[in-house]
């Protein structure tokens, strides 16, 4: 039984390696071309293991493609106290209106679901995407399902195929990384080689 779920599963990761749309994921390159440009800020949001998956992105955009890189969840006392003043829907909003996000910087989402206003899902994503709008500020996502809120709105969304409605939540947040990393090092991104690379090329 084990054996056979991970054939599987490995096999739904090889499926969405061939399906996943590339044309997004040139548009997203080409808008965080222009913030590296204009010297602009990436601002990366997600919740739960998308958290975890902002926090080292953020290290990634900054050390790999020298773009100066936040995420709101990499600050527990300001999260926490933001949550406690004024509610965990309003938090990342919030936090990009003390940022003063403009037009020469990115908000990046990573979830599952990319919030629903609707079914009241993800709502600190919905809110926070609606105020970097207003603020004009271009907005990135990978996002698996139909990408919700941030697919509506975004200027540029990556859509992780569904291939098994038992994984979704693996594979999104798996590709999140994927997706994310194969953007930091490509050619027009990279200004820095990642550690290793450097070393093997010194051989």
């Amino acid at each position: 039984m084990s054996s056979s779920y991970l054939e599987q599963y490995l096999a739904e990761v090889a499926k969405i390696a061939k399906t996943i749309d590339r044309s997004p994921i040139e548009k997203v390159i080409a808008i965080l071309q222009g913030v590296q440009k204009k010297k602009g800020r990436l601002f990366m949001l997600g919740v739960g293991g998308s958290a975890a998956n902002a926090s080292h992105a953020v290290n990634d955009f900054r050390k790999i493609a020298h773009i100066e890189s936040y995420a709101p969840t990499d600050n527990v006392a300001e999260l926490t106290a933001r949550v406690n003043d004024d509610g965990w829907d309003s938090v990342f909003a919030r936090w990009l209106e003390r940022n003063h996000v403009g037009t020469r910087d990115a908000v990046m989402v990573f979830s599952v679901g990319g919030g629903n206003m609707e079914k009241k899902v993800s709502m600190n994503i919905v809110h926070a995407l609606d105020f970097a709008k207003k603020r004009k500020a271009k907005i990135v996502g990978i996002v698996s399902r139909d990408g919700g809120h941030t697919a509506k709105v975004a200027n540029a969304c990556i859509l992780v195929p569904v291939v098994n409605p038992d994984n979704v939540t693996a594979h999104a947040e798996s590709w999140q990384v994927v997706v994310w990393h194969a953007i930091v090092f490509h050619p027009k991104l990279k200004k820095a080689e990642g550690k290793w690379e450097s070393v093997e090329k010194t051989k």
